[in-house]
């Protein structure tokens, strides 16, 4: 097949979606199939390029920061995107368009198809659905989902990260909603033999940004500084210098290591050396952190929302609790922190957990799809 990707962030920008689609390319090329990712540049990127075999297609969208993209850097996105996409169309002549994310690339996926005909899949990672992370796009929403509903309606097919994606987009929109779990490469992520670190040590991976709730991590962890502990936190936001503040205020400036934006790989060197992902969002499609966490055989300690609740067994391989509960995270933190065989145990857990996310399983599923439609068409 030849597939063109459509996503407005790819790795080195953006987050876990898009490293969601990365891993789903290069699973696609080393089956045979031609992928061209069609996505942003920013300032320092070729504008063209291949990556493991996939052709990277770059268009100008304003955008200047590797975390986060404004409305108007997605919507210059749909625009640049018209022109090139239309171009490489009719070049390559795509077999089937693959959108990562409603907004804004399946706005451009569904223009695309209509002015050549050719088909699309949509995936929703959950920022893409309204309600799904209301302190950054329920605004946007309010004024644009009615411009919305075409773009699910006329994919081809509709795919969801998590249950709770899911069941969030059957709320808005009259469609069939299929779940495909993001992945991650876990035969080369699982330990060989789990070691617990002296210090347990405890990581946290996303932007710091209202979604992800990096205060609470504060606040919790200064609950527990009878423990001896280590925590990293890996990333960077328009929250990072204020969480460096509070945590000097709190007197835990030792025990805590910043790194600001690393690079996935130095995510996972991170995870490797770690025991715990702690994670209190308010809101989680399925990270693809959360996955690698499983693989590389972390405990987890995360909110009772989204994608978590298919990462985590309670009680087995680590904790769900309310974002609200502060006593509940204490306890739990306190429990594996001081237990080094309740530790141990939910660590063998997850490694066990992370077979049902394996990448090559979850690329099989996506290219089953990616047949059926076209085959259909």
């Amino acid at each position: 097949m030849r597939i063109l990707t459509l996503i407005h962030e790819f790795p080195p920008i953006g987050g876990g979606g898009g490293r969601a689609a990365y891993d789903i390319c290069k699973g696609l090329v080393a089956r045979g199939d031609q992928v061209t990712v069609l996505t942003a540049h920013m300032q320092g990127l070729p504008f063209e390029e291949f990556r493991d075999g996939i052709r990277l297609v770059r268009i100008s969208s304003y955008r200047r920061e590797t975390f986060g993209a404004s409305f108007l850097t997605m919507l210059a996105f749909i625009i640049s995107g018209l022109w090139t996409g239309y171009r490489l169309i009719r070049l390559e002549r795509p077999d089937i368009l693959h959108t990562h994310f409603a907004v804004p690339s399946g706005a451009l996926a569904w223009i695309l198809s209509i002015l050549t005909g050719t088909p699309y899949i949509l995936t929703a990672h959950l920022g893409d659905v309204p309600g799904g992370v209301p302190e950054k796009t329920g605004k946007w929403f309010r004024w644009i989902k009615p411009f919305t509903y075409p773009i699910w309606k006329h994919a081809k097919k509709v795919v969801a990260v998590s249950e709770h994606t899911r069941q969030l987009a059957l709320r808005h929109y009259p469609v069939n909603v299929q779940v495909i779990h993001n992945g991650a490469d876990v035969r080369s992520l699982s330990p060989s033999n789990i070691k617990l670190n002296k210090p347990p040590r405890l990581v946290f991976a996303g932007r710091f940004m209202p979604q992800k709730n990096p205060f609470a991590i504060i606040q919790i962890l200064a609950q527990l500084k009878d423990l001896d502990w280590k925590c990293s936190m890996l990333g960077d936001g328009p929250l990072f210098e204020d969480v460096k503040r509070e945590i000097q205020k709190a007197d835990m400036g030792e025990r805590f290591d910043l790194s600001g934006w690393v690079t996935p790989e130095v995510v996972l060197s991170r995870f490797s050396e770690s025991d715990i992902l702690f994670m209190p969002s308010l809101s989680e499609g399925l990270p693809v952190v959360g996955v690698q966490a499983l693989a590389a055989g972390l405990a987890i300690a995360a909110s009772d929302i989204g994608g978590f609740l298919d990462l985590v067994d309670n009680g087995v391989n680590g904790y769900l609790i309310d974002v609200r509960d502060v006593p509940g995270f204490t306890r739990a933190l306190r429990e594996m922190l001081s237990s080094p065989e309740v530790l141990f145990r939910f660590r063998e857990a997850s490694v066990k957990k992370s077979h049902q996310f394996d990448i090559q399983k979850i690329v099989d599923q996506y290219q089953s799809v990616l047949r059926e439609v076209v085959k259909v068409n």
